[in-house]
């Protein structure tokens, strides 16, 4: 399912926020309007009241005293003059929409009364003509005809003034009414605003306070150097993308901080292996030779005293022609056992030589598939290797600069250790390739596998766990040593006890362990896999 994006959330309640204030501010707006139109329309309405009411008095006027002819045309010109001046006002009045019923009723009764002025105006006419040699005065305020055309002008504008009137009440209605819609409008608006206010508050927490929140917690926990506690956000959006993403990068980064602390740990134990290596080659340049001259005076004075005793065993057997007696016997096994135990100390101090002077081989670029297959033949007649299985598959030709005496020692060691870990019918597959730049050599058995604690101490000088017990605890060391010398690396993993073991050796193709020229450049060609048995 797509998540809901964040932004699209925050666009909608920003929506609803602006509609909310949109209605509220047309409420208002409208309502204004309508007061607004109101005040205008009643202010255009006055004027044409003002009008009205002057033509009104124009025509009271007419029936006000003595009026002579003239002077009655005069009014009534003044008055038709008025009427075209009003007519102008409500034009103006009902093009610009002020006008409750857009003039009609004005434009009739303005209609009508132009055409009675003219009347007036006619029968006024009329009735001089007639009576010229009477009082005017008398007779045109007298005059039938006269009053009532007068008559029906006045009622006709009183009827204008009344419809003005009507008019000005209408806006005032029209107004009220807008405004209290306005007034509605407004108070919707206001209500929706406040049962929004807290809708939006309680979507504002769940959408970006509390995961922002969390995201701050995550960030805090990470700069305190937790990194096992992930950020949890279901939020479904951009936030919980984002929490995904800071998790992954968390999750790397403390990888890379654990395989840091792993190299600085491994590199803390190489330093101090190496200071141990440094002791021990300044005890094996200083002492090995002064404890081979007691070893070889021990083995010398034993081997002595074992054939005077084979001497004296015999003239003895020669002369009572009995059996040798049982202390014999006791004494030959002890000088056995010291001869086995001087010669195990020569070779430890040999050991120790050699350690001692491996920092100054020459490296040389050699066939690392030749290397192991000449190891392999003479492992194959180790009384170890019987009832055991030795499978190499090379990945083809591979040349690397090395020096090949040491390297045949590190993979003697390796096979041999390997051999001793193995039970009948166990297996040791021997794996060659070349991976960034570097030949690896694997070697993986079956044997009896290793714990934690031996993982961490394998490489450590006098620590053997070997099941024969013969061990010096001498080999792995020196073949770390030995491979370090390279630029290379050894490492050791194991699933646990009798689990087996594997051995990586990483061997670089170019020799960067000392100044001289590059190596060259590794050479892989087909190659079909071989089997070895042993």
């Amino acid at each position: 399912m797509a998540r809901r994006q964040l932004r699209r959330r925050l666009m909608l309640g920003l929506a609803v926020v602006a509609g909310s204030i949109l209605l509220l501010a047309a409420g208002t707006c409208y309502g204004l309007y309508a007061y607004y139109t109101s005040v205008k329309t009643t202010d255009r309405k006055l004027g044409e009241l003002d009008v009205a009411n002057q033509m009104i008095e124009t025509l009271n006027a007419l029936e006000q005293g003595d009026v002579d002819h003239k002077t009655y045309m005069v009014h009534l010109l003044h008055a038709q003059a008025q009427l075209a001046y009003f007519r102008t006002l409500n034009t103006r009045t009902v093009t610009g929409g002020l006008d409750p019923d857009d003039g009609d009723m004005e434009t009739g009764l303005m209609n009508q009364l132009e055409g009675q002025l003219k009347e007036l105006e006619e029968v006024v006419n009329r009735a001089h003509g007639t009576q010229v040699d009477l009082d005017t005065t008398v007779s045109l305020r007298n005059d039938p005809d006269v009053r009532q055309a007068h008559l029906k002008a006045r009622r006709t504008t009183e009827q204008l003034r009344v419809a003005l009137i009507d008019d000005i009440q209408a806006s005032g209605r029209n107004s009220n009414a807008a405004i209290k819609q306005s007034i509605g409008i407004s108070g919707l608006a206001v209500a929706f605003a406040l049962a929004l206010l807290p809708t939006m508050l309680y979507y504002f927490r769940a959408w970006l306070h509390a995961p922002i929140r969390e995201l701050q917690a995550g960030v805090q926990r990470v700069h305190g150097g937790n990194f096992d506690q992930p950020i949890t956000l279901t939020s479904g959006d951009e936030l919980q993308e984002l929490a995904d993403e800071f998790n992954t990068m968390v999750a790397r980064l403390s990888a890379v901080y654990a395989d840091l602390a792993r190299q600085v740990n491994e590199r803390s134990r190489q330093l101090v292996r190496s200071e141990r290596m440094v002791s021990v080659g300044f005890l094996a340049a200083g002492v090995a030779h002064e404890i081979n001259n007691p070893l070889a005076s021990i083995l010398f004075c034993s081997e002595a005293l074992e054939r005077r005793l084979q001497e004296v065993l015999s003239a003895l057997v020669t002369t009572t022609s009995g059996a040798p007696p049982a202390e014999v016997e006791v004494l030959s096994r002890y000088l056995k056992m010291i001869q086995q135990e001087a010669l195990r100390c020569k070779d430890i101090t040999q050991k120790l030589l050699d350690f001692s002077r491996t920092g100054d081989r020459r490296h040389e670029p050699a066939d690392l598939t030749g290397l192991v297959r000449g190891v392999l033949e003479v492992a194959r007649h180790l009384p170890t290797s019987r009832g055991k299985a030795i499978e190499f598959n090379p990945g083809g030709y591979i040349v690397a600069p090395v020096n090949a005496q040491d390297l045949k020692s590190v993979i003697l060691n390796l096979v041999v250790n390997a051999l001793d870990s193995l039970d009948d019918g166990g297996r040791l597959a021997i794996t060659l390739a070349t991976v960034d730049n570097f030949a690896e050599l694997v070697f993986t058995d079956t044997g009896c596998g290793m714990t934690e604690e031996v993982l961490q101490n394998i490489f450590e000088p006098f620590f053997t766990r070997n099941r024969t017990g013969k061990g010096t605890g001498l080999g792995l060391f020196i073949s770390h040593q030995i491979v370090d010398q390279h630029g290379g690396t050894i490492t050791a993993t194991s699933a646990g006890p009798g689990l087996g073991s594997t051995f990586t050796v990483r061997i670089p193709l170019q020799d960067i362990g000392r100044n001289q020229e590059a190596g060259p450049e590794p050479a892989t060609l087909p190659f079909p896999g071989s089997r070895a048995a042993a």
